[in-house]
């Protein structure tokens, strides 16, 4: 008798078991993402709509890249150097949560702040860099926010992920801080206040809030990574927030018509070492500002744009 006879019904058996198989997986992944789909409709609002200017500033393939005077307290002295704001769109993915290199419906338009500062204490350099990536639609907390410092002693760096709790990693050179893993209640941070304002001042929380202060601030002054409470004032051109438990008061003032841009910022805490700590303020001053697509103008035919910005 033809083998085939015998095998045909194992065959459809193991079809049938397989398109069994197959069916629970759909219907598993259906549910997971329905579980999804309701916890994010639970926890995040209704987007904010995006005006016509808002489009027509930040959609033209270009970042905004601004330049500032930096006049740096550490160690208990000023030290001057040089800060740059860069904000640009672009996508992001949800789950990953890095830059998208390719388009779906499933990314996360943001506004990405990069921010720099570059000054010497004696010596030797500091380089400092933060980012924040922050939802266009205005409607949830900062989907990621990452802090890197180095000097010569050594670095540091910081990255807090915005999943079901806020989810950081933190790796230092000091002793007592040098790996870990924390996980905070959501709330605002104050890197991603840099943003929203951005977006629409308006929206900047007032009043006396929770916030985790910004992971520059919290580990050049080696202070615990938690919420804070802060009181948060908002006056026409000029935001601020003041930390009672840690002495120290920052103040924005930004253009009060749109795009809402940077004008400069000062940031007062206690600098230096016991008896001779004192209360000294950081100040940043506007320089200048373009708008350029700078990833692409990386030759040395470009580094005019550095004059422009007066960063040389």
């Amino acid at each position: 008798m033809n083998s085939t006879y015998f095998l045909k019904p194992i065959i459809l058996l193991c079809l049938a078991l397989s398109l069994s198989n197959c069916k629970k997986a759909v219907e598993e992944t259906s549910e997971i993402v329905d579980i999804a789909d309701n916890t994010e409709t639970k926890t995040i609002k209704q987007a904010q709509p995006l005006s016509k200017e808002f489009k027509d500033y930040w959609y033209t393939g270009e970042a905004e890249i601004t330049s500032f005077k930096l006049e740096q307290a550490r160690y208990g002295e000023i030290r001057n150097g040089k800060a740059v704001l860069v904000y640009v769109t672009e996508d992001f993915l949800p789950d990953e949560q890095v830059k998208a290199d390719t388009y779906k419906e499933s990314n996360i338009p943001v506004l990405k702040l990069n921010a720099t500062k570059n000054f010497n204490t004696g010596i030797y350099p500091y380089s400092i860099m933060q980012s924040t990536f922050f939802p266009v639609a205005n409607n949830q907390h900062a989907i990621k926010v990452s802090a890197s410092i180095q000097e010569w002693c050594g670095q540091v760096y910081t990255q807090l992920n915005n999943r079901s709790q806020f989810e950081i990693d933190s790796h230092s050179y000091f002793q007592g801080e040098a790996d870990q893993t924390i996980t905070l209640e959501k709330t605002f941070t104050e890197n991603e206040l840099w943003t929203k304002l951005r977006v629409d001042p308006k929206s900047l929380p007032t009043g006396t809030i929770k916030v985790v202060p910004s992971l520059e601030y919290i580990r050049l002054k080696h202070k615990e990574i938690m919420v804070y409470e802060a009181n948060a004032t908002l006056k026409d051109g000029q935001y601020s927030l003041e930390y009672p438990n840690l002495n120290r008061t920052l103040t924005i003032d930004f253009n009060s018509a749109f795009p809402y841009d940077i004008l400069s910022w000062e940031e007062s805490f206690r600098s230096g070492f016991g008896a001779n700590a004192k209360t000294l303020t950081t100040k940043a001053t506007r320089l200048e500002s373009i708008k350029s697509a700078y990833w692409a103008k990386n030759s040395n035919a470009n580094e005019s744009l550095r004059e422009t910005l007066q960063l040389e």
